[in-house]
């Protein structure tokens, strides 16, 4: 019986992977056709199988884009930097795509131990550096045999210190990897869809108006509360602005 559930389990992902390569390629054919809103159909048809990839949110983003969509060529811009944080095309897309944006937000730059802290921590992802602390443990773990088992005094010596710098090391991945996780369930990055909307100090409609942003804009989530969004801009500022003009990435 579960050789039987493993083979039908096996056709149907088969079968979907072959029906979403089809429609990439039909969306892909439709876009150098200049269809691009037919492209964008086909390619969404992808996203609803739960299918993601960077080339897909790549070439969703540039349909979008050459409609002049600002808000949805952004948003899956993002969406595929995120999945490629290194790509030098989706960056330089997405570059031409805020141009579009109209709001001009200025980013306050890390300054001192704080931006050596997060080059630091995007060296690598939060995953590696939970592994890297653990590959380090074993090998501390393993010199240190090592050094206790040994009678030549400078190969004592030499696996009391690597030891140490293995330890060392473990004790830094480690706290990178808790760091680089609490920064990540932080980050909650969200795009502006509403041509323009009213961001408040409260989140009601009878609070005061702060400022207005625009398609396009991105922001952080701080919070929510009903059908409001606390969001921060890059430059410090913070408001209130109603779910169904933003959507997060």
């Amino acid at each position: 019986m579960k050789q039987i559930l493993y083979i039908v389990i096996t056709l149907f992902c088969t079968g979907v992977f072959a029906q979403n390569q089809a429609l990439f390629d039909q969306g892909n054919k439709l876009y150098n056709d200049g269809k691009y809103a037919e492209a964008i159909d086909k390619y969404k048809a992808i996203l609803e199988t739960n299918n993601h990839s960077e080339a897909l949110y790549f070439n969703l983003a540039n349909a979008h884009y050459k409609l002049n969509h600002i808000a949805p060529s952004i948003y899956y811009y993002e969406k595929a930097l995120q999945l490629a944080p290194n790509d030098k095309d989706i960056k330089n897309n997405l570059a031409f795509a805020k141009n579009m944006t109209i709001d001009a937000v200025d980013v306050i730059p890390d300054a001192g131990f704080s931006k050596l802290l997060r080059k630091v921590t995007d060296v690598l992802s939060f995953d590696n550096w939970a592994k890297l602390a653990v590959a380090s443990v074993i090998l501390f773990v393993l010199i240190f045999l090592v050094y206790y088992f040994t009678y030549s005094t400078f190969k004592k010596r030499l696996a009391f210190i690597t030891s140490n710098a293995f330890l060392f090391l473990a004790v830094i991945s480690l706290t990178i990897a808790f760091h680089k996780y609490n920064v990540n369930k932080k980050d909650k990055p969200a795009i502006i869809f509403a041509q323009e909307t009213v961001i408040k100090s409260e989140p009601n409609n009878r609070s005061q108006e702060l400022f207005r942003l625009h398609e396009g804009t991105k922001v952080q989530i701080l919070d929510t509360v009903n059908r409001w969004k606390e969001i921060k801009l890059p430059d410090g500022k913070t408001g209130w602005i109603e779910n169904e003009d933003i959507k997060e990435l």
